[in-house]
């Protein structure tokens, strides 16, 4: 009763739009809010509760992206459907009653990791209002490492686990699903791209207290076939911590909220580290208790 619920389509992309029907003196915020659910499942009406309570406690005019799922809909469909909603509502928010200056990008898990590639990918455009600011919920940053502090930690945890999180990556990208021991292993990742990337993914770089109980793993064989399938692992808009200084020193004010059940802990921690020594300003919710999901 509280909100005004449409479907709507911007430029072929599904979206659900949530205007709280009390009138306002000023035009209001706006939230673009990007569902997780590994890019292969999960809906808008999945996340419909969520979208209505943030709508409802911040006064705010939220638009859920109803981005078309993998791997009927082959990557990258999932993040440029993202970026296309965002760019839209960018330009049409004054028509919803909303601040074009005040919106900002929200997402979970995956939905993460696409706010983070939309952000990151809107850096330079100047045709457009900029992005407030980020909202990262326990995203997936990074596939190069899975054998960080958060991986052998919780890679049991249920629901998303280590094995299932690499399982999951490769149905996004309709690998074989065979890739995945090597994966885990690190053998698609060469020697070369380790050193150059790090100064970015590197237990080294995680506070001690989240390291209780870390072995570093053995070192693995690189397997040339298994990073030949696998090039798009590489890519930022799999794995958004492996963008350039040059884009993420120009990103938004960012909120990530790690948990300290999940395997992508771990990541949230390099990707505010980064941000932080690019002068972004950041602010870090950690949920002691909390868990993937």
């Amino acid at each position: 009763s509280q909100l005004s619920i449409k479907d709507l389509h911007f430029d072929g992309v599904p979206m659900r739009i949530y205007q709280p029907r009390k009138p306002s003196a000023s035009k209001r915020r706006g939230v673009v809010f990007i569902h997780g659910g590994c890019g292969i499942f999960g809906s808008i009406r999945s996340y419909e509760r969520i979208c209505r309570y943030i709508a409802r406690k911040s006064d705010s005019v939220v638009v859920s992206v109803g981005y078309h799922l993998a791997p009927e809909h082959k990557y990258p469909a999932q993040t440029l459907e993202c970026l296309t909603a965002t760019v839209h509502f960018l330009r049409t928010a004054e028509t919803h009653g909303v601040d074009p200056a005040r919106v900002i990008v929200c997402g979970d898990s995956v939905g993460g990791t696409f706010t983070a590639c939309v952000c990151q990918e809107l850096v330079h455009r100047t045709d457009i209002p900029k992005i407030r600011a980020q909202v990262l919920i326990y995203p997936f940053l990074q596939a190069l490492n899975f054998n960080l502090p958060s991986h052998q930690k919780n890679a049991a945890t249920a629901f998303l686990s280590r094995e299932r999180t690499v399982h999951f990556i490769l149905k996004y990208l309709n690998k074989d699903c065979s890739l995945k021991e090597p994966i885990l292993a690190g053998s698609h990742v060469p020697e070369s791209i380790n050193l150059k990337y790090r100064k970015w993914i590197n237990p080294d770089l995680i506070l001690d207290m989240f390291k209780l109980g870390y072995k570093p793993p053995l070192p693995t064989l690189f397997l040339p076939q298994v990073h030949e399938e696998v090039q798009e692992l590489f890519e930022p808009r799999v794995s958004p911590l492996l963008a350039e200084d040059a884009v993420v020193c120009g990103l938004p004010d960012t909120c990530i909220v790690t948990c300290e059940h999940d395997v992508l802990r771990d990541e949230g921690l390099l990707y505010k580290k980064r941000l932080e020594d690019n002068n972004v300003h950041v602010t870090w919710h950690h949920v002691e208790k909390g868990f993937h999901g």
